[in-house]
């Protein structure tokens, strides 16, 4: 799926394109004008360059279009807090990063969540998610809080319990053979994933590993409400907040509960790895 802020950074230079057009100014004539190198308007207008908010100033100002830069600038500082890398988010430690989403996951009403790979961390137990936060200290190399990074997401979990949020989660069969820690560890997450499974806010699906492909999510995300979706990437968190995009991660999330099994089938699909890990 293609990143949603180069799309976003796309999109502001198809306007821009559309308002130099309009003033019937060549590229190399407004950068001409502006006192650019006469590549900078092509970069910017491709999606290949984020203007800054003078640049934005100017580009109005010299195409007659000044009334347009307060969307403009609205468009560029949405580009900007779209993107947090890891490194600033994390760099005290995980504990932060979980509070963050206490926050977030409270002022939610509905939460849709797909994972590939790893268990949703609001459905982790202490030890699995002491496995994840570990390797991510480990990766990013940033302040070992551990312990308090684990209580934060403890905490988080309240929300499972109170008020009439709903949660719907999804996960790829491979979650449930992904190892986080050890087999022990991996047994007591299979013990809560069929506990929250009889909370009544809460739908889990399983999506089988034989399933035949059907669409392009490969990176785990959540949908909060109808207004923003979060996509882990391996260097940011991406925060989308385009209806347009927002349409297209439902849509998504749309295909993969039709390819999930729930209830029974789900339980069964449990039952079966914890067998395999018995059996090792």
């Amino acid at each position: 799926m293609t990143n949603p802020v180069n799309q976003a950074r796309e999109a502001l230079g198809l306007q821009l394109r559309e308002l130099r057009r309009d003033a019937d100014l060549t590229a190399r004539r407004l950068a001409s004008i502006a006192g650019w190198h006469e590549s900078k308007v092509s970069r910017i207008e491709y999606g290949k360059q984020t203007p800054s908010e003078a640049d934005l100033r100017a580009w109005c100002e010299h195409t007659g279009h000044i009334s347009e830069l307060p969307d403009l600038i609205a468009a560029l500082r949405n580009i900007e807090a779209a993107y947090m890398e890891w490194k600033r988010v994390l760099g005290i430690g995980t504990r932060r990063r979980q509070k963050m989403s206490v926050k977030l996951e409270g002022g939610a009403r509905t939460i849709r969540w797909y994972e590939p790979t790893i268990v949703p961390g609001l459905l982790q137990t202490a030890e699995y998610a002491a496995g994840i936060l570990s390797k991510i200290i480990s990766f990013y190399e940033i302040p070992d809080d551990l312990a308090d990074g684990v209580a934060a997401r403890m905490e988080r979990q309240r929300v499972l319990y109170k008020g009439d949020r709903r949660f719907s989660f999804i996960i790829a069969e491979q979650v449930l053979h992904t190892t986080v820690g050890d087999d022990q560890v991996m047994l007591g997450q299979f013990d809560r994933l069929l506990t929250v499974m009889s909370l009544p806010r809460v739908v889990l699906g399983i999506v089988p590993a034989a399933m035949t492909y059907n669409g392009p999510a490969t990176n785990g995300f959540s949908i909060f409400d109808q207004h923003l979706v979060q996509v882990e990437t391996v260097t940011a968190e991406l925060s989308v907040k385009q209806p347009r995009e927002i349409a297209l991660y439902e849509r998504m999330f749309a295909v993969l509960n039709e390819q999930a099994v729930f209830g029974e089938r789900a339980r069964e699909l449990i039952s079966n790895a914890a067998q395999c890990r018995h059996q090792r």
